[in-house]
């Protein structure tokens, strides 16, 4: 059977377990990922198919708090939509932390976790989807608001909204927004938000096909977020790549919005993330077409591939020619091989501290001998001339010094997050294997100067986790 990437269905049957970290003291850092202002960034894990209490399949989010020593299973919160603040209730299959995104909406130094629930019934609709924000504080995430609904009338049953959530000031006035996907539609709301949830206002977003992911980040220079929308359509079956960039006197063409809507013609993928792998301060769209070609989708490449598209003051030009990397190009460990699903998750940060952001290619489907969708993460740096596959470096479980083994359809790679946890100037990733155990798994190595050790890697399984039984944990990572 051909494997598809990560909007599979889950079933998970877990208990849940909270601790929180200690309260800080000091005054909150402000620090982009520090939900409890301690000065360190945390991260914030899904498991969409986790119980809550008696409630099978409702979901659960999983809160790592950063330390000096990184990350580690005492220091964790585990929240579901019966945790107390949180709006709603947990019910079976809303898949509550399915989605996740991070950034401080309501301008209090703290940041604030999105999370999507993309098949939340509403009324007698089913599988409908809604979105929650949960507030950061002294004492981490607790508490939260629901962000205001689209019209019923633009909302699918089993639509999905929320499968996708991005945070960026995507109108240049110094408050982050939100923007959340479904199948059928696509939703802004302006910042700043109220702690009710309320934003400045919200809208639908047109002109878009069936899309599940959003990425967002500044492909111009000019401080303003972009937002790339991955959507699929008849005719196009490698992914069409389109994002909006503010522009207030663009009123003609987009008469309900004060943004433009850019294409890449040539441009595919399914996944997206945007960081400045070549240092000029644009933002590159890196795209993962981890799909293989085949008689109906004759582009990409066996195993899968990325392709970076470099950035510019008029956002990535249409005409240039992408940096594209695959299992074959010289350099990458490993070989292209069908099903691999290379570019299936893609994370971007600074590794090794040389002011070049690196990036991280989830391979969930990799074989490793003959043990079937065993996985791995390729490690690619970034460089003055672009990313290139130079030093590239590839783990999976059979690595020396990575827990564990590697196991049939353990999924090693299914999530990658870059992300400084130990505030030593360099990005550790932390990777979900979302099918360890049957249950769901995390793994993180610490960053250096000379990229990723295995030294002192850490490793999360569900139940270290607080979250017990299934196979959904990891596989959702907060960007």
């Amino acid at each position: 059977m051909r494997k598809r990437a990560l909007l599979l269905a889950a079933a998970l049957t877990t208990g849940l377990l909270t601790t929180l970290p200690a309260t800080a003291s000091a005054a909150p850092s402000g620090l982009s990922g520090d939900f409890n202002g301690d000065g360190y960034r945390d991260v914030a894990i899904g498991a969409m198919g986790a119980d809550a209490g008696s409630v099978r399949n409702a979901g659960a989010v999983v809160v790592l708090y950063g330390s000096s020593s990184g990350v580690s299973a005492s220091r964790k919160t585990v929240i579901t939509q019966n945790s107390t603040g949180v709006p709603g209730a947990a019910e079976s299959g809303d898949r509550f932390g399915a989605a996740l995104a991070s950034g401080d909406l309501d301008g209090d130094r703290y940041t604030d976790l999105v999370v999507g629930s993309p098949f939340e019934s509403i009324g007698d609709r089913q599988g409908v989807g809604t979105v929650t924000v949960l507030w950061g504080g002294p004492s981490g995430l607790s508490g939260g608001a629901a962000l205001p609904q689209p019209p019923a009338s633009e909302l699918n049953e089993w639509g999905g909204y929320g499968s996708g959530v991005a945070v960026g000031d995507f109108d240049g006035n110094g408050k982050p927004d939100v923007t959340v996907t479904g199948q059928n539609h696509t939703h802004l709301h302006h910042g700043p938000f109220t702690r009710s949830g309320t934003p400045l206002n919200h809208t639908g977003v047109g002109e878009l096909g069936t899309t599940y992911e959003v990425a967002a980040g500044d492909l111009t220079g000019d401080g303003d977020a972009e937002r790339v929308y991955p959507y699929l359509v008849d005719g196009d079956p490698g992914g069409t790549i389109a994002y909006f960039t503010y522009d207030p006197g663009n009123w003609d063409a987009h008469p309900e919005s004060d943004y433009a809507l850019a294409g890449l013609p040539a441009a595919d993928g399914q996944k997206a993330v945007i960081a400045d792998v070549n240092g000029d301060r644009y933002g590159d769209l890196i795209l993962g077409d981890y799909e293989d070609p085949r008689s109906g989708k004759p582009g990409g490449h066996k195993g899968g591939q990325i392709t970076v598209w470099y950035g510019g003051a008029n956002g990535p030009d249409p005409a240039q020619q992408p940096t594209v990397i695959h299992q074959d190009t010289p350099g990458v460990p490993g070989a292209g091989e069908s099903g691999d699903l290379f570019g299936s998750a893609l994370s971007a940060g600074d590794v090794n501290g040389d002011g070049y952001a690196d990036v991280a290619v989830g391979t969930w489907g990799e074989d490793l001998g003959s043990v079937q969708d065993a996985g791995s993460v390729t490690l690619l740096f970034g460089s003055a001339s672009g990313l290139s596959a130079a030093g590239a470096t590839s783990y999976s479980q059979d690595t020396a010094g990575v827990p564990g083994s590697s196991e049939y359809r353990d999924a090693f790679g299914m999530t990658v997050r870059l992300v400084d946890l130990d505030k030593n100037g360099k990005a550790d990733l932390v990777t979900g294997a979302g099918y360890e155990n049957g249950y769901g798994a995390v793994t993180v190595l610490r960053g250096t100067a000379t990229g990723l050790t295995t030294s002192g890697a850490t490793f999360l399984s569900a139940r270290d986790a607080g979250v017990k039984g299934g196979d959904a944990f990891g596989w959702a990572i907060a960007q």
